[in-house]
């Protein structure tokens, strides 16, 4: 990172520094706005919490943490921000374990690609002098863990910011300021309307992916056993359509249960096009196979 360690000074003399952020789960994400944080000054002390010692003394050796902790509570207690950069599932578990130790007046705000009644529970379980604000930066690669972070990963990219009738505008305002110095596009949205969007351009293709990988095992599976391997013949065309087949099970995972009940109906909005396709080749209806694809095509060259 040589002559990017060089804080902001533009940011700086906005005065949105913290004087102690906690991230909690030093992966990726974590790793990187950790790096962003010290980059640009935005922090006096950034610390990290984590399971594994070996990564926190990576993250460390890397410079997206001053220091790090084991046990949450003995972190978060003269916090002014707390970023959770766990799996969503773990939020209410965080909160309960920890939220009470937080200082008033101090910030809550997460990274997670689920919004929705995870916001509504994170605000139930805070005390009211502690503002949370949900988060999710779309940002992200295939790698997952720190040592893939960089201070770059959000630059460019959209922040959705999810605030509720219950946010502090000043809490608000503070991570706000946050995502653009990071160099985001930050929008604001409905928690509830974030995860029907991200469900529909998210969820659901990383689903599909996840499925065309299985299918095409499956297909490997039931060749003679002379046959060769199917994915030595693959190409552009099946790396570009399940590139993000290869992200984290765990993350995922959590998402998409997270998520179900906008997810089930995509699903089976997905698989009757998924039908429309098959109708065609059954019954040979070139007219209409010709129709879908070329609408699919315009839809493709029209995506920013």
């Amino acid at each position: 990172m040589t002559g990017s360690n060089k804080p902001d000074r533009h940011i700086a003399e906005m005065g949105i520094q913290f004087r102690r952020v906690v991230i909690i789960g030093v992966g990726l994400i974590g790793g990187s706005l950790g790096l962003l944080l010290k980059r640009k000054a935005l922090a006096q002390s950034v610390v990290g919490v984590g399971r594994r010692f070996d990564n926190l003394e990576l993250a460390v050796k890397m410079g997206a943490i001053d220091s790090y902790e084991l046990v949450p509570q003995q972190a978060v207690t003269q916090a002014d921000l707390v970023i959770l950069a766990t799996p969503v599932e773990t939020y209410a578990a965080h909160l309960q374990a920890w939220g009470q130790s937080l200082p008033a007046r101090s910030i809550v705000s997460d990274v997670g690609s689920v919004k929705g009644a995870l916001v509504e529970q994170a605000e139930a379980l805070l005390p009211d002098e502690v503002y949370f604000v949900g988060a999710h930066p779309i940002a992200g690669r295939e790698k997952s863990g720190v040592a893939y972070a960089s201070s770059d990963l959000f630059h460019g990219a959209r922040c959705i910011i999810t605030p509720t009738s219950k946010t502090n505008p000043h809490a608000l305002m503070r991570v706000r300021q946050l995502w653009e110095a990071a160099g985001s596009v930050v929008t604001m949205m409905d928690p509830f309307d974030h995860d029907w969007i991200l469900g529909a351009v998210s969820h659901l293709p990383h689903l599909a992916a996840f499925a065309l990988m299985s299918t095409l095992q499956d297909l490997q599976e039931s060749m003679p056993p002379r046959a060769l391997n199917l994915f030595e013949y693959s190409g552009g065309g099946l790396r570009d359509t399940t590139r993000i087949a290869a992200s984290s099970p765990e993350m995922w995972r959590d998402i998409c249960l997270a998520n179900r009940e906008r997810l089930v109906p995509m699903i089976d909005a997905y698989v009757h096009r998924l039908e429309q396709l098959k109708e065609c080749l059954q019954h040979v209806d070139g007219d209409t196979l010709h129709d879908l694809i070329h609408r699919a095509k315009v839809l493709r060259e029209q995506l920013p």
